[in-house]
């Protein structure tokens, strides 16, 4: 028995040990899933982990808070939507800095380091939209971040998509901003050289395969395998160096070739493609953070890389226009658990499971499927249209998680509105033709899932707001 106690006491101590990172690793916390984990136990995670750098979309005083005191360095974002706004009024730029950075920063406050002014302005498919007023945006919050004292240690930076530089050649060192934004870049980087800010990019190998059929593989990861480019005396073997030494040839080509470079967003995603899946995933990550952790950095600059990992959680409401694997790019499914082992360290130590989110609430186990004894199954096609429109189907398909039958394909349909709608009973009926059933409908890799209680709705709040519901109904009908 004593034995047994101190098993269970040694276990609890390794487990609280937190994994020793690859250098410069960070991580991206979305937030546009229908249903949160609580802030607090997500960073619970993180430090159980032991990341230490997480880089938000927005700033939701409920994360903010969370992240209070833990230590963590945070880079905090505007949305593009916002942008507009500071870019006309200082004093909206005054008044957000006010309200988002300065008012975290007493003791035992946020450790914020960076805030980024937009994510991807510049990204071809946005039409210029945003281009006029990255800058002055940019400009203001700097500013606003000097006059409040915290200029010298929060900088103000623009995360961008890898699309704003080119290589006619395709070789790195052709690299070169695009003419249409290449002044708009220019004036970027004087305040950020200014203010010795680095230059923070997203670089995604997975979208270079996913965009061309005729893209090799192999270059996508890092274990070589494809035929190099060969640029002067370099040869390179993965087309993460290939697109960092293009934008440090960019960089050099206006006169910034000593800036400090961020990668604000890498990752490859786990559903909605044929190259989108779990083992492609762990393959991509195992070779990143084994590179990472040599800090051998790049051909053109051999030095340790900052990167943030894209991203933590699968995000359900994410735009799927880009392609359905928008929404699986976590490292951590939904509910915070995590996909594959993963070793953050990159040096080879065993397959270290992530530690997952404690304390996740889930809904009761059960499920809503198509009824065995339907049989006309094209009655089912608007049902399933509307179920798919109002919840996340993307994990359906050929050649993803969850290739099944005409009958699976409807039974996960309907699932996912219902785990969508809370378990609602009302959320189950489609006609007639499904019914809640309670042994788990998940098959094979093609996981059926239970819905999480979304954070800050206490359970028994929960119940009461069903109780209400029904009673409501009945004294309607009446």
């Amino acid at each position: 028995m004593a034995r047994a106690v101190f098993l269970v006491c040694l276990l609890s101590i390794v487990m609280l040990v937190p994994t020793s990172l690859a250098q410069g690793l960070g991580v991206n916390w979305g937030s546009m899933g229908s249903h949160s984990l609580p802030p607090k136990n997500v960073v619970q995670m993180l430090k159980d982990n032991g990341i230490k750098k997480v880089k938000l979309f927005d700033a939701e005083p409920d994360t903010m808070d969370a992240l209070a005191g833990s230590g963590i360095q945070v880079m905090v974002g505007i949305p593009n939507e916002k942008l507009a706004k500071l870019a006309d009024s200082y004093k909206e730029a005054q008044e957000w800095v006010k309200q988002n950075v300065t008012s975290y920063l007493h003791d035992g406050g946020v450790n914020i380091r960076y805030v980024a002014v937009g994510n991807e302005p510049y990204l071809t498919s946005y039409n210029g939209t945003y281009v006029k007023t990255t800058y002055p945006a940019l400009k203001n919050i700097q500013k606003a971040l000097d006059e409040a004292g915290s200029g010298g240690k929060i900088k103000a930076t623009v995360p961008f998509n890898a699309d704003v530089y080119e290589s006619p050649s395709n070789k790195p060192s052709d690299g070169r901003f695009r003419k249409d934004i290449k002044n708009n870049i220019v004036e970027i980087l004087r305040i950020l050289n200014d203010n010795r800010t680095p230059f923070v990019v997203n670089i995604y190998p997975f979208l270079s395969l996913y965009q061309s059929s005729d893209f090799p593989e192999e270059f996508a990861f890092f274990e070589g395998g494809s035929e190099p480019v060969k640029d002067n005396n370099i040869d390179y073997k993965n087309v993460f160096d290939a697109n960092c030494d293009t934008l440090i040839s960019a960089l050099k080509k206006v006169g910034f070739g000593n800036m400090d470079i961020i990668i604000g967003e890498v990752g490859w995603p786990t559903d909605g493609d044929k190259n989108a899946n779990g083992k492609m995933a762990k393959k991509f990550y195992d070779g990143l953070l084994k590179k990472l952790a040599t800090e051998d950095g790049t051909p053109l600059r051999k030095k340790k890389l900052e990167v943030y990992l894209f991203g933590l959680f699968d995000e359900n409401q994410k735009s799927i226009a880009p392609g359905d694997f928008e929404r699986h790019w976590g490292i951590f499914r939904y509910d915070g658990q995590p996909k594959f082992p993963m070793d953050l360290s990159g040096k080879g130590q065993g397959n270290n499971l992530l530690k997952g989110v404690q304390g996740v609430q889930y809904l009761d186990q059960q499920w809503c499927m198509l009824k065995s004894d339907v049989r006309n199954l094209s009655n089912t096609l608007p049902e399933v249209s509307y179920a798919c429109s109002m919840s996340d189907c993307t994990s359906l398909g050929v050649g993803r998680s969850c290739d099944l039958d005409q009958h699976g394909n409807v039974s996960y349909a309907f699932n996912m509105y219902f785990q969508n709608k809370d378990q609602d009973v009302r959320a189950c009926d489609f006609n007639g033709m499904a019914n809640i059933v309670k042994q788990n409908a998940s098959r094979g890799d093609c996981l059926f899932p239970i819905q999480i209680l979304n954070a800050g709705v206490r359970p028994e709040l929960s119940i009461f707001a069903g109780l209400f519901l029904i009673l409501t109904s009945f004294f309607t009908l009446m």
